[in-house]
């Protein structure tokens, strides 16, 4: 399994709207310039998240977007099944192994399922709010 870029700009992007909330929107030029990311690209990735609503928008000149709920509310996880979709490592390593004709007499398949459960249970364990302290703790580190 490879988490794709959109996949990682998208932490990026609600690790951003979580630290710079001051109350009001974040405008997505600003993520851009902070992340080093293309804005054509985040608006695609932040809208994404939108329909899944991780994130909200107002509009306006004083527009921008925000966080739908509190960081400690999201997990890796979720943000990333919002824009890679499910994170197998094979198809027959899904819920329902349905994809795999075979898996009821297939050994490999306790591989997949085992190697599944582990990184969805990491990426699940992690919450937004724990990257926010991460990124606290690494500014911290550089104070002089």
């Amino acid at each position: 399994m490879r988490i794709s870029t959109k996949g990682q700009y998208a932490i990026k992007l609600m690790l951003d709207l979580a630290i710079y909330y001051n109350g009001e929107p974040v405008k997505i030029k600003d993520i851009a310039r902070r992340q080093d990311i293309s804005d054509k690209y985040l608006e695609q990735i932040v809208s994404i998240l939108h329909k899944a609503s991780l994130v909200r928008s107002s509009r306006g000149a004083k527009g921008g977007y925000r966080l739908a709920a509190a960081p400690e509310d999201y997990t890796i996880g979720m943000i990333l099944r919002a824009t890679e979709g499910e994170l197998v490592p094979v198809d027959c390593a899904q819920i329902n192994g349905e994809d795999c004709k075979n898996s009821d007499k297939c050994v490999t398949v306790r591989i997949w399922k085992r190697l599944n459960d582990a990184v969805n249970g990491v990426l699940d364990d992690i919450k937004l709010s724990d990257l926010v302290e991460w990124q606290n703790e690494l500014i911290d580190q550089y104070v002089i």
